[in-house]
């Protein structure tokens, strides 16, 4: 299609106004919110299908019950139940302490795994006092595919408990060709206190 420029704040080049449809089948489109109160774990069980490509989750001010834990994630295939799907991944992380003394930039071997079963780490090492939380996103790719394995990419940033700007980075894939249709997320240690994870589809509609 012929991409329509508007030259000296005039519109006049622009024949057609895109529909309502277009916009929201070439963006995001929210298909679930939930909001943790001291929640052991935060599940999206249903609208992980072949509608869309690729889904994203956005973490919204998530915050522990306990000191220094992360916010991890697993998944289930299709007729399976247990979240402990084999992962292979790769993790790195880089920090900057609010006094200027201390910065870190280095593989972070809590969030690599190697063919396991563990909980992927999505946030790293959030504090629990009151101004302390984690956000950020989530991108799992073609969940519905049976053909190829099921990649993910994590990007984040949490407030640690040493009082850190800690940016994580994660990778990797669900070692099955089977459809996954279900997420879980809980932290390494206690409940979710509070927070919000939203779960979008990404692109067009199949």
């Amino acid at each position: 299609m012929a991409i329509r420029t508007a030259v000296n704040r005039a519109l006049t080049a622009i024949t057609a106004l895109p529909t309502a449809a277009a916009l929201v089948n070439g963006n995001l489109t929210l298909l679930a919110t939930a909001t943790a109160s001291s929640s052991a774990t935060i599940d999206f069980t249903s609208s992980i299908d072949s509608t869309y490509d690729s889904y994203l989750f956005k973490f919204i001010d998530i915050h522990p019950q306990t000191n220094f834990r992360h916010l991890g994630f697993q998944a289930n295939v299709a007729g399976a139940s247990g979240f402990n799907e084999t992962i292979t991944s790769t993790a790195f992380i880089n920090q900057h302490d609010e006094g200027d003394s201390a910065t870190i930039l280095q593989l972070e071997g809590d969030g690599i795994q190697q063919q396991a079963t563990g909980f992927q780490i999505v946030l790293y090492g959030m504090g629990n006092e009151n101004d302390e939380s984690g956000n950020g996103t989530l991108h799992l790719f073609d969940p519905s595919n049976t053909t190829f394995v099921k990649h993910f990419i994590a990007d984040t940033n949490t407030h640690t408990d040493n009082d850190r700007s800690s940016r994580f980075f994660a990778g990797g894939y669900f070692n099955t060709t089977s459809a996954i249709d279900e997420i879980q997320f809980k932290m390494s240690g206690g409940n979710i206190d509070s927070g919000v994870i939203k779960m979008y589809g990404v692109g067009d509609k199949q």
